[in-house]
């Protein structure tokens, strides 16, 4: 007897449907797998045996084929074992094969029958529904994050039992549904706000001007001056994610299995930390099983890298790619995958090895060659991809005395959102969002400046010492400045506060 259940693999971030085709033919007992399997789908032999034995079904002895088509793709994960399960049952006629083809089903077994979670529902539901799939079944656990995609009948199950009697006419597998509006309905509330930050008054305009234009931001400063409490803050000031936004960010923490706490969709932008030891392939994925990296789970939000020098020379560079592009590529022999990777960077340093270079409190200790090999760590072609570098120096005490508040960030961010607004019109017409995406065309367009502008700027980059890859950042930083300020015009006071924003760029000159 042949049946045919149709289920899916993840490729990426994105799924595809595999359809499972069950043999089985008279002939010593055996079970083999063909179309590529990976170990753990090899070894689901062996649960879907003890699961549909456990759960009161015979288990044929004859010789059983189990086909995962297309066959030139490897598949992976634990997800075919409820789909092999019901084939072998329809080819033994316990199932009704004409309505089993009408589903598609994912799901890993365990050795009693239950149906547990797995990884990358999201992207099935997704491909279910493009497919032309009215209907799915998924692992009760999965339920919520399948359910948002519309259009779609996702159908939760907590046993093989349960599936097959479903699949028989005999029970009932309620839907469920997620209601998206409750999941975006408190985007404002935050364990973190701006106004816990005393002082660095510098600082955070410079975050605020960072997170209105999308530019990545580089903070230079001592041990304990709030670099960090700074950028963990960065979300809260960030406009909402949309929905579609939320779906790609969701799509990858589902592939990698961070989901969890029952959460279905990611409606908050993501803020990625990784510590200074990872691996490349930790940052920007890959390795034997390719996986998205940090990159991609900090896609649609923050990628903060502290300490950025410790970070390994060559894990640093790894990052120029996925900044220019937004995506980052992994190559392999049999194939290739593409992660998104559209992120802000946010990195803190501090401006020398043992962090007090020109604090006037504490004496550095480091020679000029020491700080030269500190600071060489970082690759000029990565600077350049990172549009303002601000001074964060340490907190002076009387500012940590005041009682009155700082400006929270529900304010900061609606002054964000109008700026991105504004972008969004501007750029309605292009691929791009905001303005540190803007190429040397778009430059053109939008960021003219007036004579005493363009002469002020002349004059930094002569007077300053200011490197001339510095002339496209200020004048991004600069239109940003006066998105914020709501003006169409860049002025003379907008390229003044850019200038600001290229510490490191004055630096190597001096």
């Amino acid at each position: 007897m042949l049946a045919k259940v149709l289920s899916s693999a993840v490729l990426g971030i994105d799924a595809y449907v595999v359809e499972v085709e069950v043999d089985i033919a008279p002939g010593l007992p055996s079970f083999s797998t063909v179309g590529l399997p990976e170990a753990s789908v090899k070894e689901s032999k062996e649960r879907v045996k003890s699961a549909i034995t456990n759960s009161g079904y015979r288990f044929p002895d004859d010789r059983i084929t189990v086909n995962l088509a297309p066959a030139d793709i490897k598949k992976e994960g634990t997800g075919f074992d409820l789909p092999i399960a019901l084939g072998i049952l329809a080819a033994t006629g316990i199932v009704p094969g004409e309505i089993l083809e009408r589903h598609l089903i994912l799901g890993e077994l365990s050795l009693d029958g239950r149906v547990k979670p797995v990884r990358g529902s999201l992207p099935t539901a997704l491909a279910a529904r493009e497919s032309g799939h009215s209907a799915i079944i998924v692992p009760w656990d999965n339920g919520l994050e399948a359910s948002v995609v519309d259009g779609i009948t996702v159908l939760p199950a907590r046993t093989l039992a349960d599936v097959v009697g479903f699949l028989r006419g005999q029970q009932e597998l309620a839907p469920v549904r997620t209601d998206i509006q409750i999941l975006f309905g408190h985007p404002g509330e935050f364990e973190d706000d701006y106004a816990e930050v005393r002082g660095q008054e510098h600082a955070k305009r410079a975050l605020e001007i960072a997170a209105a234009g999308g530019h990545n931001l580089l903070m230079i400063g001592p041990p304990g001056s709030g670099k960090t409490m700074l950028a963990k803050r960065l979300p809260t000031i960030l406009p909402g994610l949309t929905f579609e936004e939320a779906i790609e960010t969701t799509k990858v923490f589902s592939v990698v299995g961070l989901l969890g706490d029952g959460r279905p969709l990611v409606t908050r932008r993501p803020f990625r930390a990784p510590h200074h030891t990872i691996s490349d392939a930790g940052l920007i994925g890959g390795g034997h099983h390719p996986r998205p990296g940090e990159v991609s789970l900090a896609n649609n939000g923050v990628l903060f890298l502290d300490e950025l020098p410790e970070f390994k020379k060559h894990v640093l560079e790894v990052l120029r790619q996925p900044l220019e592009d937004m995506r980052v590529t992994i190559s392999r022999a049999a194939s290739t995958l593409t992660y998104p990777a559209s992120f802000m960077l946010v990195a803190a340093m501090n401006p020398c090895p043992c962090g007090y270079l020109g604090d006037p409190k504490h004496a550095c200790r480091c020679s000029y060659p020491q700080i030269h090999r500190y600071r060489a760590k970082m690759s000029g072609p990565l600077l350049d991809r990172i549009d303002i570098h601000v001074d964060v120096p340490a907190v002076p005490y009387t500012d940590l005395l005041q009682d009155a508040q700082a400006e929270p960030s529900a304010a900061i961010r609606e002054r964000v959102a109008r700026a991105r607004a504004i972008q969004s019109a501007r750029f309605a017409r292009s691929k791009i969002f905001c303005n540190a995406r803007m190429g040397s065309r778009l430059l053109r367009t939008h960021c003219r400046t007036d004579e005493r502008s363009r002469n002020l700027l002349e004059s930094a980059i002569e007077k300053l010492g200011l490197s001339a890859r510095a002339y496209n950042r200020v004048l991004k930083i600069a239109r940003t400045i006066a998105d914020l300020a709501g003006e169409a015009d860049i002025r003379e006071q907008h390229i003044s506060e850019a200038i600001q924003y290229r510490t490191l760029d004055r630096g190597r000159t001096a």
